[in-house]
């Protein structure tokens, strides 16, 4: 899910050089004037799209491109209205990976493929749809075609602070306390001690982040698709082949592995700083760059300020990048492709049939794909989309000093995967997290909450028709 932070760094602000410019004049000839009307969350490389690429593309077509940076529960409200009412507002829009499926089922979005096909005359020749990762084929319709340009991809890591898992005084004490070394977490008992020895509130530091907002989604996707999968709970626990989300059902949602999860992940709140229960995404980048945490899960898009911008960062040359822990066998189904360890995001630009200036929009799109002004955005907003994109020695250079984040995700991108492809995923994402969240404040036990959640999900599938008796 799609979370995040802040302007565009200092790094965003260096202009990539615009390609094949006499093509993108000639192309946009009879569209020189036209106004395209964007919206997205405002994350780096959201806003180093509207900060730098854009004015690119208006000096290079004549299209002035008006891209709207707001908050993510705004980004998805206004898109949504915009293209259920066809009133055309937006030419293009923010499609998240895990919004797709439902965005598809419901007939919002131009078939990017075709489109080329029937316009030979707006072909880029520095657009390739080969260029890009496999994460291209998330924004794939059933025949294949894509209806997404994707403009950022990142994973979820683990990051914690070289400086203090490497502080001989901190080794020895922590060893003599807990009888191994002080290393990154390999298992959630790991993650535990480190986050009870570091938790240290008269020093302002705290032994994890934890982003357990009681008033915000982000709570349900920091549980469902970074904490349970690493307990080898896949896909929200929901097996619609076998019958439902409950145990009773065929499903995973309230298994007591599911639970376990959730009450090691409600019990690390007792080592988080204050502002957990109000964390997002947001929240926890910027818990961890003040460096106020030891450790946490933290969204790979902002990685990179985090560990080399020290205009907002504070622990810039501290940050290590790791793979989370992981149960007994869930690696060895990530492996095997059968399973997974975290939260592989993103997510691409595309064009709602009510898009009132289509054509321009494809040209932005197609302009946003080119190879050439991949580098400079993959360092401003830690994300990669195409795969020679990880060979630039720009990329390099940053990947260095990031710990390894570039290419820890592009040998390791695989054994992470994006949302389910669910139609239903935000009905059900609302149907079950008020009862994260009332498992957050001590309402409810973890227990209790998955055990709700889950009957409460059996319920709205069979409402939607996805079930029946």
């Amino acid at each position: 899910m799609i979370k995040r932070l802040l302007t565009t760094s200092a790094l965003a602000l260096i202009v990539a050089q615009p390609a094949l410019a006499d093509y993108w004049s000639d192309a946009a000839a009879d569209l020189k004037g036209a106004t395209i009307r964007g919206i997205t969350e405002s994350t780096p490389p959201s806003n180093y799209v509207r900060d730098v690429l854009a004015p690119q593309f208006e000096d290079a077509t004549g299209i002035k491109v008006e891209l709207e940076t707001t908050s993510w529960d705004q980004m998805f409200d206004k898109a949504i209205k915009d293209m259920e009412a066809g009133s055309g507002i937006y030419d293009f829009v923010y499609i998240e990976q895990d919004i797709i499926y439902s965005y598809l089922a419901r007939d919002f979005l131009v078939d990017i493929t075709a489109m080329l096909k029937e316009h030979p005359e707006l072909n880029a020749p520095d657009f390739d749809m080969g260029a890009f990762t496999t994460f291209i084929d998330n924004f794939r319709g059933e025949n294949g075609d894509v209806f997404g340009i994707p403009m950022e991809a990142f994973i979820k890591v683990y990051l914690y602070r070289k400086d203090l898992f490497e502080d001989p005084e901190e080794m020895a004490a922590f060893k003599e306390q807990y009888g191994y070394e002080l290393q990154p977490a390999t298992t959630f008992e790991q993650w535990k001690d480190i986050a009870d020895f570091f938790t240290r509130p008269g020093e302002q530091l705290w032994g994890t982040t934890v982003q357990a907002s009681t008033g915000h989604v982000a709570s349900f996707y920091e549980f469902f698709e970074s904490i349970a999968p690493t307990f080898g709970v896949y896909d929200w626990g929901i097996d619609l082949d076998a019958g439902g989300a409950s145990v009773s059902n065929g499903g995973t949602m309230n298994s007591d592995t599911a639970k376990e999860a959730l009450a090691f992940w409600i019990g690390l709140l007792d080592d988080a700083p204050p502002e957990a229960t109000a964390s997002t995404w947001d929240e926890v980048a910027s818990t961890f760059a003040a460096g106020r945490a030891a450790q946490g899960w933290v969204y790979g898009e902002n990685a990179a300020w985090i560990a080399t911008d020290p205009e907002k960062s504070n622990v810039v040359g501290k940050v290590g990048v790791t793979l989370p822990p992981v149960a007994d066998g869930v690696m060895e189904d990530a492996e095997a492709g059968e399973g997974y360890i975290g939260y592989y995001d993103g997510g691409a630009f595309g064009i709602p049939h009510s898009s009132r200036n289509k054509e321009a929009a494809l040209l932005w799109l197609e302009y946003i794909g080119q190879p050439s002004i991949q580098a400079d955005w993959a360092v401003a907003g830690s994300r990669v989309v195409q795969t020679a994109t990880y060979d630039d020695p720009k990329v390099k250079a940053q990947d260095e000093k990031a710990d390894g984040y570039y290419s820890l995700m592009r040998d390791k991108g695989y054994l992470f995967k994006g949302a389910p492809e669910y139609p239903f995923h935000a009905q059900i994402r609302e149907t079950v997290a008020p009862f994260i969240y009332e498992a957050i404040i001590g309402q409810l036990t973890a227990e209790e909450a998955l055990d709700k959640a889950a009957a409460a999900t059996d319920a709205e599938l069979e409402r939607l028709g996805y079930l029946s008796n």
